[in-house]
């Protein structure tokens, strides 16, 4: 069993070393980018990775609280649903629509997990970056076309 300290530690250093790892790529556009902390450019709009002692995943996450809009976004990756697919070259995302969550915020998502690795285990460190890797990459060659259409919506 870890102290909350011994945890925040080991994820610290796993995300270091992701970010280490993943830092010489650059992103569909060509531009250096934070892929542990993917910036869409759409308020309301992100690509979270995240990973515990029991799972991980990659979530495209919808928080715009204007209810217009966060319907407008959730209406517009439906539509571009086959796009994305071709991307992220899967179609078994799980797609929530006004989901609410612990604090009583309305959101959406589109979410990819890997079940029975552990960020606190560190030989479960390369199948989590070998996850992260391939679906934030292709997120990003997604999101070079798709965001105009969703920039159209603001």
């Amino acid at each position: 069993m870890y102290s909350k300290q011994e945890v925040s530690t080991i994820k610290q250093a796993f995300w270091t070393a992701f970010g280490k790892y993943m830092k010489p790529i650059l992103s569909a556009d060509g531009a250096t980018v934070s892929w542990s902390n993917y910036k869409t450019g759409i308020p309301g709009v992100s690509f979270k990775l995240e990973a515990d002692n029991r799972d991980a995943s990659v979530t495209i996450l919808i928080t715009q609280a204007n209810a217009q809009l966060h319907d407008a976004f959730f209406e517009q990756f439906l539509a571009q649903k086959n796009m994305l697919e071709a991307a992220l070259g899967e179609s078994d995302w799980d797609w929530q629509y006004h989901i609410t969550d612990d604090y009583g915020r309305t959101l959406s998502y589109i979410r990819k997990e890997l079940k029975g690795v552990s960020v606190l285990r560190q030989e479960d460190w390369p199948a989590l970056i070998s996850f992260f890797k391939a679906r934030i990459i292709a997120l990003d060659e997604y999101w070079s076309s798709a965001r105009y259409g969703f920039e159209m919506l603001l």
